[in-house]
């Protein structure tokens, strides 16, 4: 006898997943106006639950640090803290087009080509088009195994029966479950089938990838519960028209979350770079005003990146203010810094910032190579091309110190960097520490930056 089937409806948040019987025009939890949307739940009578089990944590089998699933790509195992750990999941996100399914082919190979069985699962494309790809990436590898199923109780299934060392799912938006009435990519949908793969990477150890769609603003699609149901989140970045991609964790319960990984587009897909450095400065104009380099950290490897600035009289009423790969708020702030205290009159001037090579710096270090950079378009005065500015600007014009300087000045000395200007509390503490003949020159406030830089 079948068991009886129970339909039920409730209004549920695309925000942040807040389920309620009826329905409202502001959610209460996340305070989001007219994101309920009705989902109709066809749920199946289970049978009772198992008794709950304890035991003490440290008899518990915890694995070994080694026993990372190390996938061969470089960049890849960077950003996941060192490689795939055994039971994970893990959710990578991005625009259309922008590699998300070429990194993931190029992964079951590496992994394929290291004798491990691997099971690409994929909603959105037939086998011929996968096939297709792959013979553009020149992939050949017996051990990938391709699926088209969406149903998840069918996924979890096939993965049981064969096996295999990881698992990939292309997109979670395209599964769905037999137990749900909703359509695939609903809230409630998206919900259900990730807690069914979660149940299975947890039971199994297996490791299992998820690819995610994101929205207009740029956050992955679905309930906001997704991110946190999952053990990491990845975000593939990068502009289409450019060839740079960037990899960034945003959460890693095994690892750091502030790693990147660089990958270059090429005819034969997505190639790791070794030296973002040199790849970032590779066209950096010399001797041209509003041009500075700035060492950032991203988890713990060292960048140095150019950061732009254009300056120029507005026509309009109400000056702009546009900065890409910036906090634009920021940006704003450190404007009004700079009229206050050194008299810099910019509120009628067009203000353009952008950070070269499609990259995104949010660490408050980037504070002192804006300031740089404004000052150099505003006097018409470039600044040295071996010089490169890095620290946190408060309030009062006072510059800051932030982590991690000896990593950034020996990044700067590798590079062949002269000199570097940094917070006067850092600067005492490297000061006979110059890696490679840099040189350390502190500075206390925005007005010791522009005398040290634009003093002739």
């Amino acid at each position: 006898m079948q068991p009886a089937r129970k339909e039920t409806t409730r209004f549920v948040c695309g925000q942040c997943g807040f389920a309620s019987r009826k329905w409202l025009g502001r959610c209460p939890d996340c305070g989001a106006w007219d994101s309920l949307a009705e989902e109709r739940q066809v749920a199946a009578a289970r049978p009772g639950r198992p008794a709950a089990t304890v035991q003490p944590l440290v008899a518990a089998d915890g694995g070994e640090e080694g026993e990372r699933l190390v996938s061969g790509i470089a960049e890849m195992d960077r950003v996941l803290g060192g490689g795939i750990v055994p039971g994970s999941l893990v959710l990578i996100g991005g625009d259309p087009g922008i590699g998300k399914s070429t990194l993931i082919l190029q992964l079951l190979s590496s992994l394929a080509a290291r004798q491990h069985q691997v099971l690409y699962v994929t909603g959105e494309e037939s086998v011929r088009q996968i096939r297709m790809r792959a013979g553009r990436l020149a992939i050949g590898e017996r051990e990938i195994f391709v699926s088209t199923e969406n149903c998840v109780e069918a996924v979890v299934d096939l993965a049981r029966q064969l096996r295999p060392a990881l698992l990939a799912v292309d997109s979670i938006q395209t599964v769905f479950s037999e137990a749900v009435g909703s359509a695939p990519g609903s809230v409630t949908q998206v919900r259900e089938a990730t807690a069914r793969l979660l149940q299975l990477a947890k039971s199994t150890h297996l490791p299992i990838l998820l690819v995610g769609h994101v929205t207009k603003d740029g956050a992955i699609a679905g309930p906001r519960v997704l991110e946190h149901m999952v053990d990491t989140v990845l975000y593939f970045e990068g502009d289409r028209g450019q060839v740079f991609r960037i990899l960034r964790t945003v959460k890693n319960r095994f690892g750091s979350t502030n790693e990147i990984g660089v990958f270059e587009m090429q005819e034969r897909g997505l190639v790791g770079v070794d030296n973002p450095s040199a790849l970032f400065l590779a066209e950096r104009p010399v001797n041209v005003p509003g041009s500075v380099v700035l060492p950032s950290v991203e988890g713990t490897r060292p960048i140095l990146v150019e950061v732009q600035a254009l300056v120029s009289r507005s026509s309009l009423g109400t000056a702009r203010r546009t900065a890409i790969g910036a906090d634009p708020q920021r940006l704003a702030l450190l404007t009004a810094v700079l009229e206050k205290k050194l008299g810099v009159t910019l509120f009628d001037h067009d203000i353009f910032l952008n950070v070269a090579g499609g990259i995104r710096i949010v660490e408050p270090a980037l504070d002192l190579g804006v300031v740089a950079a404004l000052l150099s378009s505003f006097f018409e005065k470039p600044i040295d091309p071996a010089t490169v500015v890095c620290g946190e600007v408060g309030l009062a014009g006072e510059v800051r110190a932030v982590g991690q300087m000896e990593m950034r000045l020996r990044e700067a000395g590798r590079l062949g960097f002269g000199t570097f200007l940094m917070p006067e509390s850092a600067g005492r503490q490297l000061t006979g520490k110059a890696a490679q003949g840099v040189q350390v020159v502190a500075v206390r406030t925005v007005a010791d930056l522009a005398e040290r830089l634009f003093r002739s």
